[in-house]
């Protein structure tokens, strides 16, 4: 008897440590040895059998809407099992409760769902006292609330009572909150499990190995979505706090083997809710704690799981924090879940991994770039490349990502490498025609790239042959500014002119296109004509700044100051800070009331900088190689445009030179955004042009100094030294000074002026004449150049040559503007 007893119960244990295990052919198996040897077991053995085929049919099928044909027609004798345990027998027993609970399930899995919340009922699942459970009832309670809670989903009231609807949606979503978190207790539970036999098996064996066993749980697709279903159904309420909280619960609770792959979504899902509706005075930091635990750091009920506790954890304080918190948290999962084989069979594995990873970068992008964290942003994307081979949409964004950081010659490399490997689409042709124009110079290459968007807006069309076309007509319009023959300029124009004529056939309601019209106009000297279509452009985007400086521009060009002042100051109320507008009226103001007044402007632009951009640069940024690039890039120069070919010799001088002065000095840039300190360079050099102006010597010099400790290698810094040397009649060394600024930047238009002036002066009067019939080659369109040469050549007794200078002179003035219309920065929006 003694033996037999012994049997029996070994028997009982092994049939609870398949069940904990999940071996249901094995439950299915020792239910029949049971029944057989124990006929007194036949409710228990009713119950396991039904429990077995139950779950073995579940995993080969799921419970889902597509198997509930083959459901109906497969668990007939499961049910058959079940009911008979769930009866008076059952009860007597102890396994009917369990058996409702499975009934629950499978009626679901059937496709009845009155009948499976019927079987809730009559379990009182809602009544349910909390209390430790074993690993196989946690989960079985979980799924029944789960399933519950997917039932009322699919059976809403029939009533219409808003009361009985708001009754229904909180026990819908209580249901599933309690699911959520017997789930992840059910798998902090199974780790524990897997981790005590793990260490008897090492004890038994005698391994002392340091690998943990792998371990795959699989909660299967009813706790999946209970886990995902709480905050959605808060988030699609309207209630965001909530949903955050819920978010906020369940990724505070302990990692387990199970949780992996959903807590990446789960993080990704909260940063974006974050994102989207939950910022600003609606958010709320989670400081106050997570709930539902209590000092020790164990759950204040036994069905909450447990969570992360200690003195070092860190806790964001505002939504910055917390959003890229949770970015990099879900980034270095992706990583980690990344597939590096290109192997065929691992294509899919690899698509999904991709699609996962790509998905958080969007959202980095969008919450590094808004908070100013590109570097943070480019770390990212860096570490996406090991897995993003011929990935195109990652690469665009690092090429962008260095664009925005100011890398522009790799930005560009990259951009080359995205259309190649999308060889159909336009944009990223597009891009690298815009880094190329605005950022490089490499205006050329710009058209060509312009052309290949062309070319493959032919062969498959996506709506941007206008923008094709705006972007060849750009190019080549700077283009013809660069170029000294003649011919090559007016095929260059010609060509301007037909690519803006298609682009506005394309798009005849584009701003940038009339704009862009009227600036080729303008810069032929064709005034009138350019206004009209610069009015066309305005009427069509009131609020764009560089059509409204253009026109400021054409506005002194025709001698209507008065008007050009009334639109100056039209544009500074709706754009209070923009320098570009200060920098104008700075120019208008002394010409129109004299030098006081210019300098108040200029001094209003000084304290302007200092508001917008003086923070930034107390911000220690290690990027400090870009001031070379966006000293002759970004900063549109006053007498030429940033896209001749000279300002790229120029940056690359000015480069060398500093590297020797670094060397041999102890001369560095400036720490933050060089951008910003360019920009305080300018007004310095404004400040003293019109402290010149009033003959006010010494404060220039203090001003040039100012400049000087920003960046002392400028060619703008030895223009402007020059004039103060030319304002105390030191001739030789304002010739120095002006020589220089040439050296480094040929096409220089003033410097050339006034070294040719040097030369005249010095008594070098061929020379001179020289100078001024190179910079005459540049820009045609400068009285002061005509003006000085008369000067020259009549010195020289050449009167009639002198004469006609004089004469272009005063007929390039009724047309000229008061600076140059290459001031207005390129624009493409």
């Amino acid at each position: 008897m003694t033996t037999k007893s012994n049997k029996g119960v070994r028997l009982e244990n092994d049939i609870e440590k398949f069940r904990e295990e999940s071996n249901w052919k094995k439950i299915i198996e020792l239910s029949e040895q049971l029944q057989i040897k124990h006929n007194t077991q036949g409710p228990l053995c009713n119950f396991l059998m039904g429990e077995g085929k139950l779950e073995c049919f579940l995993e080969e099928c799921p419970p889902l809407d597509a198997n509930v044909s083959k459901a109906r027609a497969g668990l007939v004798e499961a049910k058959k099992c079940l009911l008979f345990a769930a009866g008076e027998q059952g009860i007597k027993a102890g396994v009917a409760l369990d058996s409702h609970l499975l009934l629950g399930k499978l009626h679901y899995a059937m496709g009845l769902y009155e009948e499976a919340i019927k079987h809730f009922i009559e379990a009182d699942l809602q009544s349910l006292t909390e209390k430790s459970l074993p690993s196989r009832s946690l989960r079985i309670v979980a799924e029944s609330f789960a399933v519950k809670g997917l039932c009322l989903e699919k059976v809403p009231p029939s009533s219409t009572s808003k009361y009985k609807h708001v009754e229904w949606e909180e026990q819908m979503v209580r249901c599933f909150e309690l699911a959520g978190d017997l789930t992840l207790l059910y798998l902090q539970e199974l780790d524990k499990l897997q981790q005590q036999n793990l260490i008897t098996s090492s004890v038994v064996s005698g391994s002392h190995s340091p690998q943990p066993m792998a371990t795959n749980t699989n909660m299967g697709p009813i706790l999946e979505t209970a886990l995902q279903r709480a905050p959605l159904l808060h988030i699609h309420a309207g209630r965001l706090p909530a949903a955050v909280q819920r978010y906020r619960n369940m990724l505070s609770a302990v990692e387990c083997s199970g949780t992996h792959s959903l807590r990446l979504t789960l993080t990704r899902q909260l940063a974006e809710v974050l994102l989207r509706g939950y910022t600003g005075t609606r958010y709320t930091s989670p400081l106050n704690g997570l709930g539902g635990t209590n000092k020790k750091g164990g759950a204040s009920s036994p069905w909450k799981p447990r969570i992360y506790t200690g003195h070092n954890l860190f806790i964001p304080k505002n939504e910055c924090e917390e959003i890229i918190l949770l970015l990099l948290i879900s980034e270095a999962m992706a990583v980690r879940d990344a597939v590096l084989s290109q192997s065929p069979e691992f294509k899919e594995a690899r698509i999904r991994a991709l699609s996962n990873a790509t998905a958080v970068y969007d959202l980095l992008a969008v919450a590094l770039v808004r908070w100013g964290q590109v570097n943070l942003l480019h770390e990212s994307l860096e570490r996406a490349l090991k897995f993003s081979y011929e990935e195109a949409h990652v690469w665009m964004q690092r090429a962008l990502c260095l664009e925005s950081m100011g890398h522009f010659v790799q930005a560009l490399s990259v951009i080359k490498e995205v259309a190649r490997m999308i060889p159909n689409k336009v944009i990223p042709c597009l891009i690298a025609a815009r880094i190329c124009y605005i950022h490089l110079n490499l205006v050329y290459e710009g058209i060509e790239w312009s052309e290949k968007g062309l070319q493959r807006e032919s062969n498959n069309p996506q709506g941007l042959a206008s923008r094709c076309y705006l972007y060849i007509g750009i190019g080549t319009h700077y283009a013809a500014l660069t170029t000294h023959l003649k011919s090559n300029k007016q095929s260059l124009n010609a060509t301007a002119v037909d690519a803006f004529t298609k682009a506005q056939q394309c798009d005849p309601n584009d701003h940038l296109i009339e704009f862009y019209i009227g600036m080729n106009l303008a810069c032929k000297g064709l005034i009138g004509e350019a206004i009209i279509h610069v009015k066309a452009a305005l009427k069509l985007c009131p609020e764009h700044a560089p059509s409204l400086h253009l026109m400021v521009l054409l506005l002194t060009a025709q001698k209507q100051y008065i008007e050009a002042q009334a639109l100056l100051q039209t544009a500074l109320s709706d754009f209070p800070d923009n320098l570009n507008f200060n920098y104008v009226k700075a120019h208008l103001d002394l010409h129109t009331q004299g030098g006081e007044v210019a300098l108040l402007t200029a001094k209003h632009m000084l304290a302007l900088w200092k508001m917008l951009y003086e923070e930034q640069t107390h911000v220690d940024q290690s990027d400090n190689k870009s001031v070379f690039q966006l000293y002759t890039s970004e900063m549109s120069d006053k007498d030429s445009s940033s896209l001749h070919a000279h300002s790229v010799a120029a940056s690359r001088v000015e480069q060398a030179l500093s590297e020797v002065a670094s060397s041999v000095s102890a001369f560095a840039p400036r720490p933050g955004p060089q951008k910003a300190w360019l920009l305080q360079l300018q007004i310095w050099l404004l400040l003293a042009e019109l402290y010149l102006s009033m003959e006010q010597i010494h404060p220039a010099a203090a001003c040039i100094q100012e400049a000087t400790n920003i960046y002392p290698l400028s060619h703008h810094i030895m223009y402007t030294r020059g004039l103060v040397h030319e304002q105390k009649n030191e001739f030789g060394e304002a010739k120095q000074c002006f020589h220089n600024a040439v050296s480094i930047n040929p096409s220089h238009i003033k410097s050339l002026q006034h070294l040719g002036l040097m030369y005249h002066y010095l008594g070098n009067h061929r020379m001179a004449e020289k100078t001024l019939r190179d910079a005459a080659k540049i820009d045609p369109h400068s009285p002061q150049t005509w003006y000085n040469l008369g000067k020259v050549l009549e010195s020289m007794g050449d009167y009639e040559r002198a004469s006609d200078c004089m004469a272009t002179a005063l007929q390039v003035e009724t047309t000229s503007p008061i600076l140059p219309y290459t001031t207005v920065p390129i624009t493409f929006e």
